[in-house]
């Protein structure tokens, strides 16, 4: 009879247990979470990059039609995500067309975009930590 009541319920963990537990999760979102900031920056400025990819396309799109000579802004149905905004300059007819892209978000980091410069690439690079630029030859 007395072995009855001296039994007690063993259910649940201890609080060292738990704290383990919650150090362990901290650590891997010490670890995670600058990460996801990093990753989610980046993809600013793939959305930037992507807009100047698509109004060059629209743009191909736009001279396909054997009448269309001439480009203006207003020709070309494009809206840019993220409320990216963009521009395009002929400098001359039937040579060259820049598409000039820019970050409405302003959070692209400068990392991802010091070594896409127009040296290193000169059809597609960056301005700035928020203007992506676009060259369309006819080559």
């Amino acid at each position: 009879m007395l072995q009855k009541m001296t039994r007690t319920n063993e259910k649940g963990f201890t609080l060292i247990e738990l704290m383990i537990v919650i150090a362990i999760i901290g650590i891997l979102a010490a670890i995670a979470i600058p990460n996801f900031i990093a990753y989610r920056n980046k993809a600013f400025c793939s959305a930037v990059e992507s807009d100047g990819l698509s109004v060059a396309g629209a743009i191909a799109n736009y001279f396909s039609i054997p009448s269309h000579t001439q480009i203006a802004t207003a020709d070309i149905n494009f809206v840019g995500t993220n409320n990216n905004t963009w521009s395009i300059a002929a400098t001359a007819p039937n040579v060259s067309i820049t598409v000039l892209v820019t970050d409405a978000s302003g959070r692209c980091p400068t990392e991802y975009t010091t070594p896409a410069t127009a040296a290193a690439n000169p059809n597609a690079f960056w301005n700035s930590a928020t203007q992506f630029t676009k060259v369309i030859t006819s080559n």
